[in-house]
């Protein structure tokens, strides 16, 4: 197999980010060399300052695009689309709250969120947030968590993916095992949390653990370092993590996804040779390369990608690990809608915007 298939290869498991409202020469390189499975969207993919039409029209011919150079019909399209700052697209599109002033409406506002995605042609969103903001200087999760318990964790964010799922939107729980508990931002350093197995059962898993009653299809794994249960590697590489704790003993079946791999956490160990397959072999499906935080150089995605290729080469990745994981992608994407971009009428919009106001009073 020539070198070019191989990258395609690992095309069928990477999410990559775009870099602007345009295709960039290095984007139309990557899209048909990488033919990646699916794209990640920021705010500097969407025309800020512009009229709702024109914002629209121009992100759908960048979707257009998108889907021209993958020779692509079916994507995952993907959005960061939690509420509170983690939203990327202009106005109108509703600016729902944070996931811990939900309570009571996180079905609903999830129901809207789902009919706003969709006019975009988004078709997955990286919500709900399964964390638990046990840590009151958590930098990085705070109020996007569903609650400060458990348990109220546990009910907002499998009311939200409920409402996702019932409105056509698949959703993916994040960032498991937790990051609720860490005063550290894995975008920029390695948290390291001194939790150990039993403390996740007592506290962290149980959120996680309801999504996957309700059978939530992806799960994304988180960049921190648990030395009481992998004093080795962080989340997304261990297998301690990934197989004996996610799919042994919470049997979640479906599509495991990397957090980002432009996050400061993770970055540089992606850059040394073997570490993709390591990550395959953890237990990881899928991987976002969202060209958003250090670089939106390519460079690095095909230093992942040629990884990939060598470590098919030299055997210290198995053909049927790779396998298994296309299989569980493929199952997902085939079952996935695709969805057409349309401008939403005004009274869907003050219908959201008053909902997202009657959030904020529960």
């Amino acid at each position: 197999m020539s070198v070019s298939q191989e990258l395609k290869r690992f095309g069928n498991h990477l999410i990559l980010g775009i870099s602007g409202t345009t295709l960039s020469d290095d984007d139309k390189r990557a899209l048909n060399e990488l033919k990646p499975i699916g794209a990640i969207f920021f705010a500097k993919n969407f025309l800020d300052g512009t009229p709702y039409q024109v914002w629209l029209e121009s992100f759908k011919d960048l979707n257009n695009q998108i889907r021209e150079y993958t020779e692509r019909d079916s994507m995952f399209m993907t959005l960061d689309h939690e509420g509170g700052r983690v939203i990327r697209t202009p106005l109108p599109i509703t600016r729902f709250p944070y996931g811990l002033l939900l309570r009571s409406h996180a079905y609903e506002v999830a129901k809207a969120t789902a009919v706003e995605l969709k006019s975009l042609g988004i078709n997955l969103s990286w919500a709900p947030v399964a964390d638990i903001f046990s840590h009151p200087d958590n930098p990085v999760i705070g109020p996007r968590a569903f609650g400060n318990t458990p348990e109220t964790a546990a009910q907002g964010a499998r009311d939200y993916y409920l409402g996702l799922r019932d409105s056509g939107i698949l959703g993916c729980a994040k960032h498991f095992p937790g990051h609720g508990d860490t005063s550290r931002d894995s975008h920029i350093e390695l948290p390291i949390l001194n939790l150990t197995l039993e403390d996740l059962r007592l506290r962290e898993l149980i959120p996680f653990k309801a999504l996957i009653e309700v059978q939530i299809p992806l799960m994304m794994t988180v960049h921190i370092l648990f030395p009481k249960i992998d004093p080795d590697v962080p989340g997304t590489l261990s297998q301690a993590i990934l197989q004996t704790i996610l799919r042994e003993e919470l049997g979640f079946e479906g599509v495991v996804v990397s957090d980002d791999l432009d996050m400061k956490a993770i970055s540089d160990i992606f850059m040394k040779a073997g570490t993709v397959a390591r990550s395959f072999n953890a237990g990881c499906d899928l991987f976002i390369v969202s060209r958003n935080i250090n670089s939106s150089s390519l460079e690095r995605t095909y230093r992942i990608a040629e990884d990939f290729a060598d470590s098919l080469s030299n055997g210290s990745l198995d053909e049927a690990v790779v396998e298994a994981a296309r299989e569980r992608i493929e199952k997902l994407l085939a079952v996935t809608p695709q969805y057409p971009i349309h401008a939403l009428d005004k009274d869907v919009l003050l219908q959201h915007a008053h909902l997202a106001i009657a959030s904020c009073y529960s």
